[in-house]
């Protein structure tokens, strides 16, 4: 023997016609909602700041490479380079404010030069220059830069817990 299954009370058309188009308009607004969310996503890290980050390596792939960090907003390339046997340095061109920072981190100081917008110093060249100095103000009691404002921030950052020399 079977039951009847009980029905469920009779829903006018009005209502179902109702129901209908509330649903229809929850789910558009969701659509619209998601859409702009995704557009403002898209907006927002197109104008991000943009770090590239390579390897470079020598002529015909020889030598050591070379790691860099470009910012297109700051308009900064870093490179970390050897500093002897078992040290670091960091070096920063700013070109917006066309300096060149370099940060060892055996060492208690951070040294600055101005380069030509027409002639920037290539790496090797700058590197040799800042640690010759490094070299020369060992024993040497130069007066470090007062005014941070003239650095970039990636430069302020790198130098911030150090004093600052001019080279």
């Amino acid at each position: 023997r079977y039951t009847e299954s009980p029905r469920l009370p009779c829903v006018p058309h009005e209502l179902k016609s109702l129901l209908l188009l509330v649903a229809l308009v929850v789910v558009a607004l969701v659509v619209v909602n998601v859409t702009f969310l995704l557009l403002g996503l898209r907006l927002s890290e197109s104008h991000a700041e943009t770090v590239l980050r390579m390897t470079i390596h020598g002529p015909d792939g020889e030598g050591t490479p070379q790691q860099l960090a470009m910012s297109k907003k700051e308009r900064t390339g870093t490179f970390a380079v050897r500093d002897g046997l078992n040290a670091s340095a960091t070096v920063v061109y700013d070109y917006s404010k066309l300096l060149v920072g370099y940060r060892s981190w055996r060492q208690r100081a951070c040294y600055i030069t101005r380069v030509d917008k027409d002639n920037v110093p290539g790496l090797d060249v700058v590197t040799k220059t800042f640690q010759r100095r490094q070299d020369e103000d060992a024993g040497d009691k130069a007066v470090p830069l007062a005014d941070r404002s003239i650095l970039g921030t990636t430069i302020n950052i790198l130098c911030s817990a150090v004093p600052v020399f001019w080279a």
